[in-house]
């Protein structure tokens, strides 16, 4: 299937034009670093990988956008993009967790260290907490929702499982690994999502429009007695 994928959530841009071979799926990928910038970069690195793939735009099949959880100008971006594309083409969308795709990322980063363990896609949010989200291997099925959690909350929920902590926030779930007596290995520090890995059966179509994930309320908040009235 003719898909166009990307994941603008963190402190990366990835995208992956991807398409159906008798042996396989080709694609064309493209993958930069950056702490901001990701909407001036997006779409030329679509306009890159596309046109090393063997579709047009008008041949799009299928749209997968990462929803969160991230920064909210980097969630929008993404979103953004993803309704317009859909809009043009027609192609339907798939929304992925961006703790997913990390998952997949880290799984291809690891190799064989991954087998038989748990992977938690952890980054630091900041304040003390991180974004979480644990997986099952071989395929990588999440075993939970994206959450924002402390880190002695997030590694209750890891009892019991040999996990290996990826992302940002892996030494902070780690450390209270150890605190706790839970078995939990911090790798891959500098992880960010690339959206080139992820699987065909980890992509399901949605019948609504992406929404971004937000997991934290917006710092910006209205000064009381400032708002305007509406007009009626």
């Amino acid at each position: 299937m003719n898909t166009l994928a990307f994941d603008t959530c963190f402190g990366a841009c990835s995208v992956a034009a991807t398409w159906s071979l008798p042996e396989g799926v080709g694609r064309a990928f493209r993958f930069e670093r950056m702490v901001r910038g990701h909407a001036e970069r997006l779409l030329p690195m679509v306009a890159e990988a596309m046109a090393e793939a063997p579709f047009a735009f008008s041949e799009i099949e299928r749209i997968v956008v990462t929803t969160g959880p991230g920064t909210f100008t980097g969630q929008r971006v993404g979103i953004a993009a993803a309704r317009a594309f859909s809009l043009a083409t027609g192609a339907p969308v798939a929304p992925l967790s961006s703790l997913e795709v990390m998952a997949h990322t880290a799984a291809h980063e690891l190799g064989a260290e991954a087998t038989g363990k748990t992977l938690a896609a952890a980054v630091d949010a900041r304040r003390d907490e991180i974004y979480v989200q644990a997986f099952a291997g071989p395929e990588w099925t999440a075993l939970d929702a994206p959450a924002l959690l402390t880190p002695d909350v997030a590694v209750r929920m890891l009892e019991g499982r040999d996990v290996l902590a990826v992302g940002s926030g892996a030494g902070l779930l780690a450390e209270a690994g150890r605190n706790a007596g839970v078995a939990v290995a911090a790798r891959l520090a500098a992880l960010e999502p690339d959206i080139r890995f992820v699987p065909e059966a980890a992509i399901v179509l949605s019948k609504m429009p992406p929404k971004p994930l937000y997991l934290r309320p917006p710092d910006a908040k209205p000064q009381d007695g400032k708002s305007l009235a509406r007009v009626p």
